[in-house]
C-alpha cells in the first residue's frame, strides 16, 4: 500500500510538473510569450554573468595584481558612465514605440528608430571629449598607467551608449536576444577571445591592451548589432517620412534616466560605505554574498525588460482590463520564481561561497539578511517600470531617490559598527520602504494592486 501510495504520490507529482513546464514554455497567449521571453532573458543574464566571472578569473591571472587593478577602476567607469549617458533613450524607447505604432504616428516612429541613435551617439560623442579633456587636465594627479586605459574608455563610451539604445529598440519589438546577446554574450565573448589572442600572440598584457581588446569587443558588438537590427526594422517598418520630437523624447526620458540613476546609487552605495569603513577582506566577502544573490534581481530583471513596452502599448489603446490582468501575471512570475530561487540560493549558499575561498563561507548569515530585501521588493514585481510607462516617471524617481537617502543614511549609520551585517540590513529595510512607497503610489495613481498576493 506504502509504495503505491509512493508511485501515485509520485506520478501526481510529476504531472504537475509537465503541466507547470507546459503552460511556461507553451501556448500562444500574451502570458506564454512573455514567459518564453522572461526565460530567454534570464537564460543570457545568467550565462553572462558566468563569461563575465571567467574573464575577471583569466584577466586577473594574466595581467597581474597591479595592471589589472587600473583595467578594473577604468572599465567600471565606462560601465557606469555608459549606462547613464543615453539620458534615458534605451529605457524610453519601450514607452514610445509602442505608443507611436498604437497611435499610428508612423512618421514619429521612423524618426525615433533612427533620430534616438543618432541623439545618444552625438551627445555621448561630446560628453567623451569632455572627458578626454577633464583627463588631460588631471594627469598630474593621476596613475601615469591610468592616463591612457581612461583615454581609451572616453573612446568606447558612444559605442557602449548607442548599444544601450538599440538594446531598447530591439526589446520594444520582442527581438530579445538581438537586443541582450551583443552586450551580454558577444561582448563578453570578444573580450575573452581578443585578450587571450594578445596574450597568445606574446603581447605584454598590461591595462592599456586590455582596454583596447574591450573597447574594440564593444564596437563590433554595436556596430553588428546596428547591421541586424537595421535589417529587421526594415522588414518590419515601411519607408516614408520621418519626424524627429527631440524635445519630447528627453521629456519623457530624463525621469527615466533620474530612476535609473538613482537604482545604480541604491545598488553600489552599501558597497561603497563598507569600503570607507571596514576592511578590504571584509568588503570582498560581501561582495561576494551580492554576487552569489545576485540570480533574484535577474528573475526581477528579465520580467522587467520584457513586460515594460506591453504596458505602454496597453495604456495607449485605453485597455484597462488587460493592462491590469498582465500586470498581475508579470506580478506573479516575478515573485515566486524570486522565492524559489532565493530558497535555493539559502540553502546552498554555504557551497556557493566556498567556491570564492573558504575564507568567504563566514558571510553565509549575511545572505539571510541580504535576502529579505530582494524578496520583498519582488513581491511587486516591475512596478517602476509600469510607472514609468504610464508617464508617472517623476513620482517614480522620487521614490528611488527617497530610498536611495535611507540607505546611505542607514549604511553611514549601521556599517561602521557592524559591518557587512549592517550594510545587508541597510539595504534590506530600504528596499522594504521602496517597495511600500512604490506600492502606495501605484493604489493612489493607478487604481491598481500590486502585489502577488493579498488582493
Amino acid at each position: 500500500m506504502d509504495t503505491q501510495s509512493t508511485t501515485v504520490s509520485s506520478a501526481g507529482v510529476i504531472a504537475r510538473m509537465r503541466s507547470m513546464a507546459g503552460r511556461f514554455f507553451g501556448g500562444s497567449s500574451e502570458a506564454s510569450v512573455t514567459k518564453r521571453l522572461a526565460g530567454t532573458i534570464f537564460i543570457i543574464r545568467v550565462f553572462s554573468a558566468a563569461l563575465a566571472y571567467l574573464s575577471q578569473i583569466l584577466l586577473a591571472r594574466w595581467m597581474g595584481g597591479s595592471d589589472y587593478g587600473v583595467y578594473v577602476y577604468v572599465w567600471t567607469w565606462v560601465l557606469l558612465l555608459g549606462s547613464m549617458m543615453d539620458f534615458g533613450i534605451s529605457a524610453s524607447a519601450q514607452k514610445l514605440i509602442p505608443e507611436y505604432r498604437a497611435r499610428g504616428e508612423h512618421a514619429l516612429l521612423r524618426g525615433f528608430l533612427s533620430g534616438s541613435r543618432w541623439l545618444t551617439f552625438a551627445v555621448s560623442s561630446i560628453v567623451s571629449l569632455l572627458l578626454a579633456g577633464l583627463v588631460k587636465t588631471l594627469s598630474p594627479w593621476i596613475d601615469a598607467n591610468a592616463v591612457l586605459p581612461l583615454y581609451i574608455g572616453c573612446l568606447t563610451l558612444p559605442a557602449f551608449v548607442v548599444a544601450n539604445t538599440q538594446d531598447g529598440i530591439a526589446r520594444s519589438h520582442d527581438w530579445m536576444r538581438l537586443g541582450l546577446m551583443p552586450q551580454f554574450i558577444v561582448r563578453q565573448s570578444l573580450i575573452i577571445g581578443l585578450t587571450a589572442g594578445a596574450f597568445a600572440l606574446g603581447f605584454h598584457l598590461g591595462a592599456t591592451v586590455a582596454m583596447l581588446a574591450s573597447a574594440g569587443a564593444v564596437w563590433i558588438a554595436m556596430l553588428g548589432q546596428m547591421v541586424v537590427l537595421n535589417r529587421k526594422l526594415g522588414r518590419h517598418i515601411e519607408p516614408g517620412a520621418k519626424t524627429y520630437d527631440f524635445r519630447g523624447w528627453l521629456a519623457v526620458s530624463l525621469p527615466i534616466l533620474l530612476v535609473e540613476s538613482f537604482y545604480l546609487l541604491l545598488s553600489y552605495t552599501d558597497v561603497l560605505v563598507l569600503q570607507q569603513f571596514r576592511s578590504s577582506e571584509e568588503v570582498g566577502v560581501y561582495f561576494a554574498v551580492v554576487k552569489t544573490l545576485a540570480l533574484v534581481s535577474f528573475i526581477h530583471y528579465a520580467m522587467a525588460a520584457t513586460t515594460a513596452h506591453r504596458f505602454a502599448e496597453y495604456h495607449a489603446l485605453g485597455d484597462k482590463p488587460r493592462l491590469e490582468a498582465y500586470v498581475g501575471h508579470a506580478i506573479n512570475w516575478t515573485f515566486w520564481p524570486s522565492l524559489a530561487a532565493t530558497v535555493a540560493l539559502l540553502a546552498l549558499g554555504k557551497p556557493l561561497l566556498w567556491l570564492f575561498g573558504p575564507q568567504f563561507v563566514g558571510g553565509y548569515d549575511i545572505m539571510f539578511i541580504a535576502a529579505i530585501g530582494l524578496v520583498v521588493r519582488s513581491a511587486i514585481g516591475p512596478v517602476e517600470r509600469l510607472l514609468n510607462m504610464l508617464g508617472h516617471q517623476h513620482i517614480c524617481a522620487l521614490a528611488y531617490a527617497l530610498s536611495f537617502v535611507m540607505n546611505l543614511v542607514l549604511c553611514v549609520v549601521l556599517v561602521p559598527r557592524f559591518g557587512g551585517h549592517g550594510a545587508a540590513a541597510a539595504t534590506s529595510i530600504s528596499l522594504a520602504f521602496e517597495t511600500v512607497l512604490l506600492f502606495w503610489i501605484v493604489r493612489q495613481r493607478l487604481g491598481l494592486h500590486v502585489l502577488a498576493f493579498g488582493k
